[in-house]
């Protein structure tokens, strides 16, 4: 079994998709676990965690509880699961969680690959470009809470650790397997703890995966995984997983979305859905800046509309828009009264019978899912790439779909919410 802990609640659901996609059968546990779920048969454990903008301290703390309790239920290798755009603060979360992670399994040297070609995300040279742009160029410069505006990751990382970090280029990944794994003997000889590894390629990430297949540590984003999972299948490590991966119940009952996060590429979809005629209200925290009462508004708004609407609740904001509110309220506090009336609008909206959630946003998913207490689930069918169904249950069958917010086409949230897309 591979033991995962990612770092936000939409960065668990992409990693476990990106194995659950090789054919394994992989489970989900949401927050700090007490003890990891009985994983029986499962291929892939993910513990989901809401770590990335805590203070460094608490996100070592909290990851190496999930690590623990992985290894104790047969992890045989540990994979730290951070976002493809390496989403931190010059203080971590990365580095911290790395070198406690690397403590804690022995692991002398750690890849950290942060490439997805999948979701756009590919290294060269150490610059990380979010499709055709450098990070730096990307809408990422501007996110409200880890704006990254260095595309190098290499010098990322450094900032973040005072352990030695050395660069495999892209050459090196070319070459194949064999070289990269001397490459990262030659560089563990040299006193190196972590190494950026290029890649551009799905064809990349598997060589990468095949050089270290056998190490206790690895981390990076879900293209890693995708790796990992095409090297663990080539030598029959994992058998008979394809048949009992597939499998999962259908849900083609009421439908809301929820977006809380202020990407490009959300408000795209926000825009998407209101133009395809679903009802949508706004969360105004400066014109309410209680959490109560915003749910309570809201609930009142979705009571009123067509029982088939499918109707979007959001509090997405464009960048200037933002500047303005948290200038107001302060980052902080704007950011706990949104995300907390996001939760108690999902528990009442479930209450009412909505069995599909639709989810823009990391934080966001994380206080839908903790307002629900969903402990976990079972990963199911794709609605995009990365964005796997969660089949569980609150107050009978729910289906959950918990986006990060650069994710999806622009018709995501439409097609999200309608009946057959859950069912796929």
């Amino acid at each position: 079994m591979i033991g995962v802990i990612a770092d936000d609640f939409t960065g668990g659901t992409d990693v476990a998709v990106a194995f659950r996609r090789a054919g394994l059968r992989v489970l989900i546990q949401f927050g700090v676990p007490e003890t990891v779920a009985n994983p029986g048969d499962a291929d892939v454990v993910v513990v989901a965690l809401k770590t990335r903008t805590l203070p460094a301290g608490e996100a070592v703390s909290q990851s190496l509880q999930a690590a623990r309790e992985l290894l104790d239920a047969g992890a045989r290798q540990l994979f730290y699961k951070f976002c493809s755009t390496f989403d931190s603060t010059p203080d971590g979360n990365i580095g911290p969680v790395n070198d406690a992670l690397a403590d804690l399994t022995g692991s002398s040297i750690t890849v950290a690959v942060p490439s997805s070609p999948t979701h756009g995300r590919t290294q060269y040279n150490g610059h990380l470009f979010v499709h055709q742009q450098l990070l730096s160029d990307s809408p990422m410069r501007h996110h409200p809470l880890t704006p990254m505006t260095d595309a190098r990751i290499p010098e990322l990382l450094r900032a973040q650790t005072a352990r030695k970090v050395s660069l495999i280029p892209l050459a090196d990944v070319q070459a194949g397997s064999s070289a990269v794994a001397d490459r990262l003997s030659e560089l563990r000889s040299s006193g190196t703890s972590y190494v950026v590894v290029d890649a551009i390629t799905s064809a990349d990430l598997v060589t990468i995966g095949r050089a270290v297949l056998e190490h206790p540590f690895v981390s990076g984003a879900a293209g890693l995984a995708e790796g990992l999972a095409t090297a663990l299948a080539e030598q029959n490590i994992i058998e008979g997983s394809a048949a009992r991966a597939g499998g999962e119940p259908a849900h083609d009952g009421p439908a809301i979305a929820l977006a809380g996060s202020c990407s490009a590429r959300t408000l795209q979809q926000i825009d998407a859905m209101q133009a395809a005629g679903h009802p949508s209200h706004q969360l105004d925290a400066v014109a309410v800046p209680d959490p109560a009462r915003l749910a309570a508004a809201a609930l009142a708004w979705y009571d009123a509309q067509p029982a088939a609407s499918a109707p979007l609740i959001y509090s997405s904001l464009p960048p200037e828009k933002l500047r303005q509110s948290q200038e107001q309220l302060g980052v902080a506090a704007s950011a706990e009264i949104l995300e907390t009336a996001m939760g108690l609008i999902a528990r009442g909206l479930v209450d009412r019978g909505v069995q599909r959630v639709v989810v823009a946003g990391g934080e966001t998913s994380g206080s839908v899912v903790t307002a629900l207490q969903v402990s976990g689930g079972m990963i199911g069918s794709e609605a995009a790439p990365g964005v796997p169904w969660i089949h569980t249950a609150f107050k009978g069958p729910l289906a959950l779909l918990l986006k990060s917010g650069n994710f999806g086409e622009v018709d995501f949230l439409v097609k999200a919410v309608s009946p057959q897309t859950a069912a796929a």
